[in-house]
């Protein structure tokens, strides 16, 4: 085991001596799979002639001045290298990163996600990992949640978590108290708009940060941290420390994952940076969460008893593991408020630039709240296919994350070449999802492409079979399989609630340039000040 300076131990590193198979297959414990003999395989061209990234031509390309790639964020080198290198490549792993293939065929896709087995093993992660594992492993006792683990520890933990947060009618019970929230959004944006121009004043990703701590809140805790009312409580500065702690961690934890860095040998900087916000983010997400957790303990020891309807994520994982309840529920608090935001973010940007759009939505979303104080109703949220529509293509066009990664479990072909079990496989679809190619006039925000034939306007001049991907790989927003989101449906809550509540009460612009409006880290965070003019509805 290798050390770090502080002397807790790190994450082995791979020896230079090892194969691309034997080595990822070492630090999966992957079993080793039957070798395949069929035709597809034979008559496939061996992996090492895959084209082969050279890495000391990379690292001075990224890091020499002059360089090709030195100036770009990770977006744009990754389309450089697939331009350099092709649809297909292999990454050789340099200072105890992994060496990985990387595809942006979207013909390999599927066959990875279907070679990723049981309990599928997606790289990355591993600052994450390190920190609960190691330098924090006191408090997590190796219960570390879902985003970081593997194999069984990631299988038991989500066989209790996915009963509560996978299944739709669980979800539904939160309608009422999510409505409260964004109500309190709409008032919240009267009063700190420019009462002349309408605007939202620069740093508005910090009210919407707001809203989506607060949405998850009253989901995971049961409970309103006057996020959008109060400004100088308590919860508040907190908030705003978690949210600085929370894009720390996405922007240095993305250097220490995506470019070549001696962390794994010795802290350096970066890694402490990161360690610092991941303390951070653990020990304010703890705190909200024991405080949930007390209040609970104090209304059981006075009888108080709940229906489920009103019971939290965390009471009713308390009632299965302590640990299991108190790691997720932070996790929440983690991962649902920079994750929403950017979502949110890019769809209020959509439907800004293309009014006519907006436009349509509305008349859909009136239907449902024909007054702007209506209430949403379980029913009523069943007839909104433009709105699910809306918010799948702000997806496409602008994606949260730059691709996905697994391990592959079995022998695969993948681009006419054979990939052994046990190698690591990035997945890229950004290329494309901005190609004609596979979304036809992919440069334009059309939702009908999303819309079952039934459901499109009779008079419209782009049929949504006509607009639709071939290949249902290249789009998948929340991942796919068992790793799939585990927050997807919650996800998919927030922003069908909170759009339908702003569309209903303002009209939406945005009269900026939206060129580069997300910078690209673990996840693409919003990059420019969220200028919206919000107009109010006559009624």
């Amino acid at each position: 085991m290798l050390k770090v300076r502080s002397g807790i131990s790190l994450i082995r590193s791979q020896p230079a001596t090892l194969t691309l198979a034997t080595q990822t297959r070492w630090q999966t414990n992957a079993a080793v799979a039957e070798p395949r003999e069929d035709s597809e395989w034979q008559n496939a061209k061996p992996f090492k002639d895959i084209p082969r990234v050279n890495m000391v031509a990379l690292i001075a390309k990224m890091s020499l001045p002059g360089g090709k790639y030195k100036n770009m964020d990770f977006l744009q080198m990754f389309e450089a290298m697939r331009k350099d290198y092709g649809n297909l490549y292999f990454m050789p792993g340099v200072m105890g990163n992994p060496s990985f293939l990387s595809t942006h065929n979207p013909k390999d896709f599927e066959t990875v996600f279907r070679n990723e087995g049981v309990w599928p093993h997606r790289p990355g992660n591993e600052s994450l990992l390190y920190h609960r594992e190691e330098v924090r492993k006191d408090f997590y006792q190796g219960v570390m949640g879902v985003l970081p683990t593997h194999g069984k520890a990631w299988g038991d933990f989500r066989s209790i978590v996915n009963p509560v947060l996978m299944q739709p009618k669980n979800v539904r019970l939160y309608y009422k108290k999510m409505s409260q929230v964004n109500r309190e959004f709409v008032q919240r944006i009267k009063e700190l708009r420019d009462p002349e121009t309408l605007e939202a004043p620069d740093d508005f990703i910090d009210t919407i940060n707001r809203w989506t701590l607060e949405s998850v809140s009253v989901v995971a805790l049961d409970k309103q941290l006057g996020l959008l009312k109060n400004s100088g409580s308590e919860n508040n500065s907190q908030a705003v420390k978690l949210f600085e702690y929370l894009d720390d961690f996405f922007v240095y934890a993305a250097d220490l994952e995506m470019k070549p860095t001696p962390w794994r040998y010795f802290t350096t900087p970066t890694l402490k940076k990161v360690l610092n916000a991941l303390d951070g983010i653990q020990d304010i997400t703890l705190a909200y969460v024991g405080e949930a957790i007390l209040r609970l303990e104090q209304e059981a020891n006075e009888g108080i008893v709940r229906p489920e309807s009103e019971q939290s994520v965390l009471e009713k994982l308390l009632k299965k593991d302590k640990k299991v309840a108190t790691v997720m529920a932070m996790d929440m608090l983690m991962a649902g408020v920079d994750t929403t935001s950017s979502t949110f973010t890019a769809l209020m940007l959509c439907l800004a630039k293309n009014p006519e759009k907006q436009e349509k939505l509305r008349e859909e979303i009136m239907k449902i709240l024909p007054e702007k104080d209506s209430e949403f109703t379980e029913a009523s949220m069943k007839n909104m296919p433009y709105l699910r529509a809306c918010i799948k293509e702000s997806q496409r066009v602008s994606p949260l994350i730059v691709g996905n990664a697994r391990v592959l479990e079995k022998d695969a072909v993948l681009s006419g070449y054979q990939v052994p079990a046990g190698t690591y496989v990035t997945i890229s679809p950004i290329s494309s999802l901005s190609s004609d190619e596979y979304f036809p006039q992919a440069s334009e925000f059309l939702p009908e492409r999303w819309l079952r034939s039934s459901a499109m306007d009779s008079e419209s001049k782009c049929p949504a079979n006509d607009l639709k991907s071939k290949n249902p790989f290249v789009f998948l927003p929340f991942g796919f399989g068992p790793r799939m989101c585990v927050g997807r449906r919650i996800v998919d809550m927030e922003l069908e609630l909170g759009t339908a509540r702003l569309i209903r009460n303002f009209q939406i612009e945005f009269n900026y340039s939206t060129e580069n409006a997300f910078r690209p880290a673990l996840i693409n965070l919003p990059n420019i000040p969220l200028k919206f003019k919000f107009t109010d509805l006559p009624k």
